[in-house]
Protein backbone atom coordinates (compact mmCIF):
# COMPACT_ATOMS: atom_id res chain seq x y z
CA UNK A 1 0.00 0.00 0.00
CA UNK A 2 2.82 2.33 0.90
CA UNK A 3 4.60 1.49 -2.35
CA UNK A 4 1.39 2.18 -4.32
CA UNK A 5 0.97 5.54 -2.57
CA UNK A 6 4.50 6.58 -3.37
CA UNK A 7 4.10 5.38 -6.94
CA UNK A 8 0.91 7.36 -7.49
CA UNK A 9 2.53 10.44 -5.83
CA UNK A 10 5.44 10.22 -8.23
CA UNK A 11 3.05 9.98 -11.18
CA UNK A 12 1.01 12.96 -9.87
CA UNK A 13 4.16 15.10 -9.44
CA UNK A 14 5.39 14.06 -12.80
CA UNK A 15 2.27 15.43 -14.46
CA UNK A 16 1.14 18.38 -12.34
CA UNK A 17 4.24 19.43 -10.37
CA UNK A 18 6.47 19.51 -13.40
CA UNK A 19 3.98 21.71 -15.20
CA UNK A 20 3.79 24.05 -12.23
CA UNK A 21 7.56 24.12 -11.97
CA UNK A 22 7.81 24.99 -15.64
CA UNK A 23 5.47 27.95 -15.20
CA UNK A 24 7.38 29.07 -12.11
CA UNK A 25 10.69 28.79 -13.93
CA UNK A 26 9.37 30.86 -16.81
CA UNK A 27 8.19 33.57 -14.43
CA UNK A 28 11.49 33.51 -12.54
CA UNK A 29 13.44 33.86 -15.78
CA UNK A 30 11.30 36.83 -16.74
CA UNK A 31 11.81 38.49 -13.36
CA UNK A 32 15.50 37.75 -13.51
CA UNK A 33 15.72 39.45 -16.89
CA UNK A 34 14.08 42.56 -15.47
CA UNK A 35 16.44 42.49 -12.54
CA UNK A 36 19.44 42.33 -14.84
CA UNK A 37 18.12 45.33 -16.74
CA UNK A 38 17.57 47.28 -13.51
CA UNK A 39 20.83 46.23 -11.87
CA UNK A 40 23.47 45.52 -14.51
CA UNK A 41 26.20 43.07 -13.57
CA UNK A 42 29.07 45.51 -13.18
CA UNK A 43 31.71 45.90 -10.55
CA UNK A 44 31.78 48.94 -8.30
CA UNK A 45 34.98 50.03 -10.03
CA UNK A 46 33.29 49.91 -13.43
CA UNK A 47 30.31 51.84 -12.10
CA UNK A 48 32.57 54.46 -10.56
CA UNK A 49 34.45 54.73 -13.84
CA UNK A 50 31.21 55.26 -15.75
CA UNK A 51 30.11 57.94 -13.31
CA UNK A 52 33.46 59.69 -13.64
CA UNK A 53 33.18 59.58 -17.42
CA UNK A 54 29.68 61.05 -17.25
CA UNK A 55 30.90 63.85 -14.98
CA UNK A 56 33.85 64.50 -17.26
CA UNK A 57 31.55 64.75 -20.28
CA UNK A 58 29.82 67.71 -18.60
CA UNK A 59 33.13 69.47 -17.94
CA UNK A 60 33.48 71.62 -21.05
CA UNK A 61 34.69 75.14 -21.72
CA UNK A 62 31.05 76.19 -22.02
CA UNK A 63 30.25 74.91 -18.53
CA UNK A 64 33.44 76.34 -17.05
CA UNK A 65 32.72 79.76 -18.56
CA UNK A 66 29.13 79.65 -17.25
CA UNK A 67 30.47 78.88 -13.76
CA UNK A 68 33.03 81.66 -14.19
CA UNK A 69 30.31 84.24 -14.80
CA UNK A 70 28.29 82.98 -11.82
CA UNK A 71 31.43 82.83 -9.68
CA UNK A 72 32.08 86.53 -10.29
CA UNK A 73 28.57 87.37 -9.12
CA UNK A 74 28.80 85.15 -6.03
CA UNK A 75 32.15 86.55 -4.93
CA UNK A 76 30.73 90.08 -5.12
CA UNK A 77 27.50 89.13 -3.38
CA UNK A 78 29.43 87.43 -0.56
CA UNK A 79 31.65 90.48 -0.07
CA UNK A 80 34.90 88.83 -1.14
CA UNK A 81 35.43 91.23 -4.07
CA UNK A 82 34.06 94.69 -4.81
CA UNK A 83 34.90 96.71 -7.91
CA UNK A 84 38.29 95.00 -7.85
CA UNK A 85 39.30 91.35 -7.75
CA UNK A 86 38.98 88.60 -10.33
CA UNK A 87 38.52 84.89 -10.94
CA UNK A 88 39.70 82.71 -13.83
CA UNK A 89 39.31 79.14 -15.06
CA UNK A 90 41.64 76.91 -17.04
CA UNK A 91 40.43 75.89 -20.49
CA UNK A 92 39.16 72.31 -20.68
CA UNK A 93 39.92 72.10 -24.39
CA UNK A 94 43.40 73.63 -24.17
CA UNK A 95 44.79 73.38 -20.60
CA UNK A 96 47.62 75.79 -21.42
CA UNK A 97 45.01 78.52 -21.87
CA UNK A 98 42.60 80.09 -19.41
CA UNK A 99 39.40 82.14 -19.38
CA UNK A 100 38.92 85.41 -17.51
CA UNK A 101 36.56 88.36 -17.66
CA UNK A 102 37.67 91.67 -19.10
CA UNK A 103 38.48 94.42 -16.63
CA UNK A 104 34.95 95.14 -15.46
CA UNK A 105 33.37 95.02 -12.01
CA UNK A 106 32.78 91.37 -10.99
CA UNK A 107 29.09 91.97 -10.26
CA UNK A 108 28.52 93.11 -13.85
CA UNK A 109 30.37 90.31 -15.66
CA UNK A 110 28.47 88.61 -18.49
CA UNK A 111 29.42 85.86 -20.92
CA UNK A 112 30.30 88.55 -23.47
CA UNK A 113 33.03 89.83 -21.14
CA UNK A 114 34.91 86.51 -21.00
CA UNK A 115 38.25 86.44 -22.84
CA UNK A 116 40.57 83.51 -23.58
CA UNK A 117 44.26 83.96 -22.70
CA UNK A 118 47.16 81.88 -23.97
CA UNK A 119 50.13 80.41 -22.11
CA UNK A 120 51.93 83.78 -22.38
CA UNK A 121 49.02 85.63 -20.75
CA UNK A 122 48.08 87.26 -24.05
CA UNK A 123 44.42 87.79 -24.97
CA UNK A 124 43.43 85.83 -28.07
CA UNK A 125 40.49 88.02 -29.01
CA UNK A 126 40.20 91.10 -26.80
CA UNK A 127 38.19 93.05 -29.43
CA UNK A 128 38.95 96.30 -27.68
CA UNK A 129 37.82 95.05 -24.28
CA UNK A 130 40.07 96.14 -21.38
CA UNK A 131 42.06 93.32 -19.79
CA UNK A 132 43.29 92.84 -16.23
CA UNK A 133 46.87 93.89 -15.61
CA UNK A 134 47.14 91.24 -12.89
CA UNK A 135 46.24 88.31 -15.16
CA UNK A 136 49.80 87.13 -14.49
CA UNK A 137 48.64 85.95 -11.05
CA UNK A 138 46.47 83.43 -12.83
CA UNK A 139 48.62 82.49 -15.81
CA UNK A 140 51.80 81.85 -13.86
CA UNK A 141 49.99 79.71 -11.28
CA UNK A 142 48.45 77.61 -14.06
CA UNK A 143 51.89 77.21 -15.58
CA UNK A 144 53.33 75.44 -12.50
CA UNK A 145 50.24 73.88 -10.90
CA UNK A 146 48.66 71.33 -13.24
CA UNK A 147 46.14 70.45 -10.52
CA UNK A 148 44.69 73.96 -10.47
CA UNK A 149 41.61 74.67 -12.59
CA UNK A 150 40.52 77.98 -11.07
CA UNK A 151 42.19 80.95 -9.37
CA UNK A 152 40.58 83.75 -7.33
CA UNK A 153 42.35 86.98 -6.40
CA UNK A 154 40.70 89.29 -3.90
CA UNK A 155 41.58 92.22 -1.66
CA UNK A 156 39.70 90.81 1.33
CA UNK A 157 40.15 93.22 4.23
CA UNK A 158 39.79 90.33 6.68
CA UNK A 159 42.76 88.51 5.17
CA UNK A 160 45.18 91.41 4.78
CA UNK A 161 46.14 91.70 8.50
CA UNK A 162 47.60 88.18 8.39
CA UNK A 163 49.87 89.20 5.53
CA UNK A 164 51.30 92.24 7.29
CA UNK A 165 51.89 90.80 10.76
CA UNK A 166 53.74 87.83 12.18
CA UNK A 167 50.45 86.04 12.97
CA UNK A 168 49.92 83.21 10.45
CA UNK A 169 46.50 82.51 8.96
CA UNK A 170 45.52 79.06 10.25
CA UNK A 171 42.38 76.91 10.05
CA UNK A 172 40.14 77.68 13.02
CA UNK A 173 36.69 76.85 11.58
CA UNK A 174 35.65 73.50 10.14
CA UNK A 175 34.69 74.97 6.75
CA UNK A 176 38.28 76.13 6.25
CA UNK A 177 39.95 72.77 6.72
CA UNK A 178 41.70 73.27 3.36
CA UNK A 179 43.94 75.96 4.88
CA UNK A 180 47.51 74.88 5.70
CA UNK A 181 48.91 75.01 9.23
CA UNK A 182 50.48 78.34 8.26
CA UNK A 183 49.36 80.06 5.05
CA UNK A 184 52.38 81.31 3.04
CA UNK A 185 52.84 85.05 2.45
CA UNK A 186 54.16 86.54 -0.78
CA UNK A 187 56.39 89.59 -0.30
CA UNK A 188 56.54 91.39 -3.62
CA UNK A 189 59.69 93.24 -2.55
CA UNK A 190 61.52 89.95 -2.93
CA UNK A 191 61.05 90.11 -6.72
CA UNK A 192 60.29 93.80 -7.40
CA UNK A 193 62.51 95.54 -4.87
CA UNK A 194 61.48 98.28 -2.45
CA UNK A 195 60.30 100.67 -5.16
CA UNK A 196 57.25 98.76 -6.38
CA UNK A 197 53.52 99.28 -6.87
CA UNK A 198 52.32 96.10 -5.07
CA UNK A 199 50.52 94.80 -8.18
CA UNK A 200 51.46 91.43 -9.70
CA UNK A 201 51.34 92.66 -13.28
CA UNK A 202 54.32 91.01 -14.93
CA UNK A 203 55.28 87.43 -15.65
CA UNK A 204 58.26 87.81 -13.28
CA UNK A 205 56.06 88.86 -10.39
CA UNK A 206 53.52 86.15 -11.17
CA UNK A 207 56.27 83.54 -11.18
CA UNK A 208 57.45 84.76 -7.78
CA UNK A 209 53.93 84.52 -6.40
CA UNK A 210 53.42 81.01 -7.79
CA UNK A 211 56.70 79.90 -6.19
CA UNK A 212 55.60 81.07 -2.75
CA UNK A 213 52.17 79.49 -3.23
CA UNK A 214 53.89 76.14 -3.77
CA UNK A 215 51.40 73.33 -3.14
CA UNK A 216 49.20 75.42 -0.86
CA UNK A 217 45.58 76.23 -1.79
CA UNK A 218 46.03 79.82 -0.59
CA UNK A 219 48.79 82.40 -0.63
CA UNK A 220 48.54 85.77 1.10
CA UNK A 221 49.92 88.85 -0.63
CA UNK A 222 51.46 91.38 1.74
CA UNK A 223 49.27 94.49 1.86
CA UNK A 224 47.30 93.27 -1.14
CA UNK A 225 44.98 90.36 -0.35
CA UNK A 226 45.29 86.76 -1.41
CA UNK A 227 45.16 84.23 -4.23
CA UNK A 228 43.09 81.07 -3.79
CA UNK A 229 43.33 78.03 -6.06
CA UNK A 230 41.20 74.92 -6.53
CA UNK A 231 40.38 72.09 -8.96
CA UNK A 232 37.15 73.82 -10.08
CA UNK A 233 35.50 77.23 -10.15
CA UNK A 234 32.99 76.17 -7.53
CA UNK A 235 35.66 75.00 -5.11
CA UNK A 236 37.74 78.12 -5.72
CA UNK A 237 34.74 80.30 -4.85
CA UNK A 238 34.03 78.15 -1.78
CA UNK A 239 37.62 78.45 -0.60
CA UNK A 240 37.79 82.19 -1.22
CA UNK A 241 34.64 82.77 0.83
CA UNK A 242 35.74 80.58 3.73
CA UNK A 243 39.30 81.90 3.70
CA UNK A 244 37.80 85.31 4.37
CA UNK A 245 35.40 84.01 7.03
CA UNK A 246 38.18 82.06 8.76
CA UNK A 247 40.32 85.22 8.85
CA UNK A 248 37.48 87.20 10.43
CA UNK A 249 36.81 84.57 13.10
CA UNK A 250 40.50 83.95 13.80
CA UNK A 251 41.07 87.68 14.38
CA UNK A 252 38.11 87.80 16.79
CA UNK A 253 39.31 84.66 18.58
CA UNK A 254 42.82 86.05 18.96
CA UNK A 255 41.44 89.17 20.57
CA UNK A 256 38.99 87.34 22.80
CA UNK A 257 41.47 84.68 23.80
CA UNK A 258 44.33 87.15 24.21
CA UNK A 259 46.37 85.33 21.61
CA UNK A 260 45.41 81.81 22.67
CA UNK A 261 43.33 79.99 20.05
CA UNK A 262 42.52 76.30 19.55
CA UNK A 263 43.25 75.69 15.86
CA UNK A 264 42.28 72.61 13.86
CA UNK A 265 45.06 70.06 13.88
CA UNK A 266 46.21 68.54 10.59
CA UNK A 267 44.03 65.42 11.01
CA UNK A 268 40.90 67.39 11.85
CA UNK A 269 41.49 69.75 8.96
CA UNK A 270 41.99 66.95 6.43
CA UNK A 271 39.03 64.91 7.67
CA UNK A 272 36.53 67.75 7.68
CA UNK A 273 37.77 69.10 4.37
CA UNK A 274 37.07 65.74 2.73
CA UNK A 275 33.49 65.95 3.96
CA UNK A 276 32.93 69.61 3.12
CA UNK A 277 34.44 69.58 -0.35
CA UNK A 278 32.76 66.28 -1.12
CA UNK A 279 29.20 67.60 -1.07
CA UNK A 280 29.14 70.85 0.84
CA UNK A 281 30.59 72.86 -2.05
CA UNK A 282 27.71 72.06 -4.38
CA UNK A 283 25.09 72.74 -1.72
CA UNK A 284 26.68 76.09 -0.89
CA UNK A 285 27.10 77.00 -4.56
CA UNK A 286 23.39 76.55 -5.27
CA UNK A 287 22.24 78.88 -2.52
CA UNK A 288 24.98 81.43 -3.21
CA UNK A 289 24.10 81.45 -6.92
CA UNK A 290 20.38 81.85 -6.22
CA UNK A 291 21.02 84.75 -3.86
CA UNK A 292 23.43 86.44 -6.25
CA UNK A 293 20.91 86.17 -9.10
CA UNK A 294 18.14 87.63 -6.95
CA UNK A 295 20.28 90.51 -5.68
CA UNK A 296 21.66 91.29 -9.12
CA UNK A 297 18.14 91.32 -10.54
CA UNK A 298 17.10 93.77 -7.82
CA UNK A 299 20.05 96.03 -8.61
CA UNK A 300 19.19 95.94 -12.31
CA UNK A 301 15.54 96.65 -11.53
CA UNK A 302 14.33 93.59 -13.43
CA UNK A 303 12.42 92.19 -10.48
CA UNK A 304 13.27 88.65 -11.55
Amino acid sequence: MGREFHSSRREFCGASCLSALAVAATRFASLLGVAFEMFPSTSSATTASAQSAAAASNDSDEQRVADLVTGNHILFDQGVVDGFGHISVRSAKNPAHYWMASSVAPALVTKDDIIEFDENNEALDARGRPIHGERFIHGEIYRVRSDVVSVVHSHSSAVIPFGVTNVPLQPVIHTAGFLPAATPVFEIRSVAGDDNHILVNTSQFGTGLAKVLGKSPVVLMRGHGDAVVAPSVRKAVYRAIYTQLNAQIQAEALQLGQGKVAYLNSMEAANVDTINEGGGVERSWQIWAARARANLAAVNGSGK
